[in-house]
């Protein structure tokens, strides 16, 4: 089934892109949460007189994901766990906490879009990426001190 994407998506295709997928895939979900349309002659024309607007559409996500990348360089978060005697955390911090703090910051960020490869489990300064969009990825720092 062949589609013409009204937002991005990850792993499939950008706005605006025209992307074969799964029949159920399109059927069930990306035609019903209005994120494509089917790719039939009277939308492929329709579509190259919307892409002007979908390319301003496209700038303007980039640019408020720029803004909030920004906002998210800015942060330094600083942590207090229960830690051993070597600093091994009783515990871990994971993205879901951090998540918390983030939002306690003002920035509301999907915990699935903070990059952490496994849960933090040592005391200590630690950079952590966040896939703000597809193209800009921002990083923040957290401090884990030992609480007292």
């Amino acid at each position: 089934m062949k589609l013409i994407l009204k937002e991005n998506i990850e792993n499939l295709g950008h706005i605006g892109d025209i992307v074969k997928v799964a029949p159920g895939y399109g059927r069930n979900y990306l035609l019903p949460k209005g994120l494509a349309i089917v790719a039939n002659e009277k939308n492929k024309k329709a579509i190259e007189h919307a892409k002007r607007h979908l390319e301003y559409k496209k700038n303007k996500v980039l640019e408020e994901a720029k803004a909030i990348a920004a906002k998210i360089e800015a942060i330094t978060i600083t942590l207090s766990h229960q830690a051993g005697e070597e600093g091994k955390l009783f515990g871990s911090v994971t993205n879901m906490d951090l998540a918390e703090q983030l939002k306690a910051n003002g920035l509301e960020i999907d915990r699935k879009k903070i990059v952490l490869a496994e849960p933090i489990k040592q005391i200590g300064e630690y950079s952590i990426n966040v896939k703000v969009h597809p193209e800009v990825t921002a990083a923040f720092k957290v401090i884990v001190n030992k609480a007292e």
